[in-house]
């Protein structure tokens, strides 16, 4: 019995030190479970040293938050031949102007959308309507409604260096990449890349820029939008090609896209032939330095100047043009409305006639 009674004095002696340790280990970890998390926040808080905090870190701090994901959907027919929405592809925007919800991004993100989806930094997606967009220079407005909507700051594009730094941020890949950042230089300035038949003056960088990333911003080391990134050369053995249209170009168009729904250009109304074009089709003509008029559209600016079919321009506000690309980059510095002066080869002579500019109409062209 005093066996029995001592070996359970021990069990209780025990089991009353184990308690004791326990609740002492617990009462320990109990206080310092706030001291590390005390820790954990003085850490994250804790101001970086010059060597991190760098002008990219800052850049990134600054525009990041503006920087969103764009979702596009579209109706189509499954399968079965039943009409579902689905998503087309995503890219990024740039909020420019927080108090009407305002958006930047590439006319090729958001083209032959049903829906537009927006994705925010802080977690939020709410629904987005495109305002206008301009396939001539792969731009567009998006808009959605909603508050306390952070907003990236313009810079000027015309001040920019070559060689100063470059910092791209968008989606790379998809949203499941968003607010990627990746910086480098800027390359060049004014690089022409020809697009259609068109050319863009646009800014290369060696920043990365992957799919996904159009539309989103490219930022200089103040922390500003110089550009939006829209195009990147992918070919086998080059990379480090990225390309962005400049802020300047940008923000008239911008402008124009939120009160306009689309871009007021001017055209002549004519189908023309330059030296190329004639020796391409083997055509042996007299140009006298100039481009032929193929056709004159009936009742359009050109006609109602005085010019008609076989007509040669030979200058266009003043600038000889002999080519194609000459005269449509001439025509691209006007607005509508303006009055130019051109010289014409009208039937063995020179002319003088004088233009008045007209938007170009609805699905001319097609």
């Amino acid at each position: 019995m005093l066996k029995t009674w001592k070996k359970s004095s021990q069990f209780i002696i025990c089991g009353t030190v184990l308690t004791t340790l326990l609740l002492a280990g617990c009462n320990n970890n109990t206080n310092a479970a706030p001291a590390q998390k005390e820790g954990a926040v003085a850490k994250k808080e804790a101001p970086l040293s010059g060597a991190r905090n760098t002008p990219i870190v800052a850049a990134a701090k600054k525009v990041g938050p503006a920087v969103v994901g764009i979702t596009n959907k579209a109706y189509i027919r499954d399968f079965f031949n039943r009409v579902q929405l689905r998503e087309r592809g995503t890219g990024s925007g740039v909020i420019y102007d927080s108090k009407n919800g305002y958006i930047a991004t590439n006319n090729h993100v958001v083209e032959g959308a049903s829906e537009i989806v927006v994705s925010l930094t802080d977690g939020r997606s709410v629904k987005g309507k495109v305002l206008g967009a301009d396939a001539a220079t792969d731009l567009a407005v998006v808009q959605i409604e909603s508050k306390d909507l952070p907003q990236a700051v313009f810079g000027d594009s015309d001040s920019l260096q070559v060689g100063e730094p470059a910092i791209a941020i968008g989606n790379p890949l998809g949203l499941e990449f968003r607010g990627s950042v990746t910086a480098g230089v800027i390359s060049a300035l004014n690089r022409t890349i020809n697009l259609g038949e068109r050319k863009f003056n646009l800014i290369q960088t060696d920043a990365a820029i992957n799919p996904g990333n159009s539309g989103g911003a490219l930022v200089n080391a103040d922390g500003e939008v110089v550009g939006i990134n829209s195009a990147k050369i992918v070919v086998g053995g080059v990379e480090g090609i990225g390309f962005a249209i400049p802020i300047n170009t940008a923000k008239p168009i911008l402008d124009e896209l939120a009160d306009r729904g689309r871009i007021a250009r001017p055209y002549l109304g004519v189908s023309l032939m330059d030296k190329d074009v004639a020796e391409r089709y083997g055509f042996d003509i007299d140009l006298h330095g100039g481009i032929f008029l193929v056709k004159v559209l009936a009742n359009g600016p050109a006609y109602k100047a005085g010019l008609r079919s076989g007509d040669i321009i030979l200058s266009f506000d003043g600038k000889k043009v002999s080519r194609y690309q000459e005269l449509t980059e001439a025509l691209a510095q006007h607005k509508v409305g303006d009055r130019v002066g051109l010289t014409v080869w009208h039937e063995g002579a020179e002319v003088s006639r004088t233009v008045v500019l007209e938007e170009v109409p609805k699905n001319y062209g097609n």
